[in-house]
């Protein structure tokens, strides 16, 4: 009887102690945050993406060019402009972590997610904010079931399936829309097509174009370029990872350390992605409101205090990732992954 009055005080102890480390770490957090300026929360980011519009004329006269050089060169422009746009900024502004006016990042949100990125805005953020990072590798929320294609066999999924991202992510989006008001809808399909449109047209009147399906070929190889690591990132960094019940999923802090992983830092991948999806993801998933530069700015202090309070604190190179995934991909990407038990989790 004495031992079992010591595992309930143990138990009722535990969620207590993580409520405290959460606390302590914000606030630490917070400080940072505070004594930080607009150019270091806001504007850095601000400054990558607009510097990403700026390419585009160059991106579209290059592909004007009859040399190979000069047309190849405008090919890579236009894909990481893409995915600047459509990753990094769509995700931080469904997190609306461009701004600290809702109300403008409410308008980044339609213009990134909806324009730039032929999605819906409301369905993304709700999934990804409201589901993926409320219930980070709990079963059947925000596990990343989602990127799991369990009918195709590994080297289809790793390095054929995602060049059709671009055609796939508009036919998900029209499905979504069921789920949002009509008005909401008829604004997203506008928007959605507007954009697709707007692409298409610069092609053949500005890049010099003579045919749609060129046209189109062109716009499916540009907005997959980096489709493969938006694919990879995406699945290595909580797949594989401990997996939870929703009625016994441990508190916040031990969540997020034990169920995310940073990959290395990579240029390209930092600005087409940003910070926060490559190697500062355990400190977006513990503060999902600061931008990419400020999760960079944060990561000594995240790290270095996971690891004194004896936290996990998860990272792995991209390299060693694909093999896991490469060598473990029935386990990983077919099956249902096993659920993890926590002692003292109540």
């Amino acid at each position: 009887m004495a031992r079992e009055r010591e595992d309930e005080d143990e138990s009722s102890e535990e969620p207590g102690r993580e409520e405290a480390l959460m606390a302590e770490l914000s606030e630490l957090v917070r400080e940072v945050v505070k004594s930080s300026s607009w150019w270091e929360r806001h504007g850095v980011d601000v400054c990558i993406i607009a510097l990403s519009f700026l390419l585009l004329p160059a991106g579209f006269l290059c592909l004007r060019s009859a040399h190979a050089l000069p047309f190849l060169a405008g090919i890579v422009i236009l894909g990481v402009v893409h995915h600047t746009l459509t990753v990094k900024g769509s995700h931080l502004a469904s997190h609306n972590a461009l701004t600290e006016s809702k109300s403008w990042g409410k308008v980044w949100a339609i213009f990134f997610i909806e324009l730039c990125s032929a999605f819906t805005a409301e369905q993304a953020t709700y999934n990804h904010v409201k589901i993926h990072h409320g219930y980070t590798n709990v079963i059947g929320l925000g596990d990343s079931s989602t990127w799991k294609l369990p009918f195709l066999n590994r080297y289809v999924y790793m390095f054929i399936a995602p060049l059709a991202v671009p055609v796939i992510t508009p036919l998900v989006a029209l499905d979504l829309l069921r789920n949002v008001k009509l008005k909401t809808a008829l604004r997203t399909i506008c928007f959605m097509l507007l954009g697709l449109y707007s692409h298409y047209w610069i092609l053949l009147h500005v890049s010099g174009f003579q045919s749609a399906w060129s046209a189109l070929l062109c716009m499916l190889v540009t907005r997959s370029l980096l489709a493969h690591p938006y694919i990879h990132v995406n699945i290595f960094q909580h797949i594989g990872l401990p997996m939870f019940a929703a009625d016994r999923k441990p508190k916040r802090i031990q969540l997020m350390s034990l169920g995310v992983l940073n990959l290395p830092r990579n240029a390209l991948l930092d600005w087409s992605f940003g910070h926060s999806l490559i190697s500062c993801h355990v400190e977006h998933h513990l503060f999902p409101g600061l931008s990419d530069n400020m999760c960079l700015k944060i990561k000594p202090i995240v790290s270095r205090y996971l690891r004194k309070k004896q936290l996990p604190y998860n990272e792995d190179s991209y390299a060693s990732r694909l093999r896991l995934f490469l060598q473990k991909y029935e386990e990983l990407m077919v099956h249902a992954p096993p659920i993890t038990e926590l002692v003292g989790i109540q």
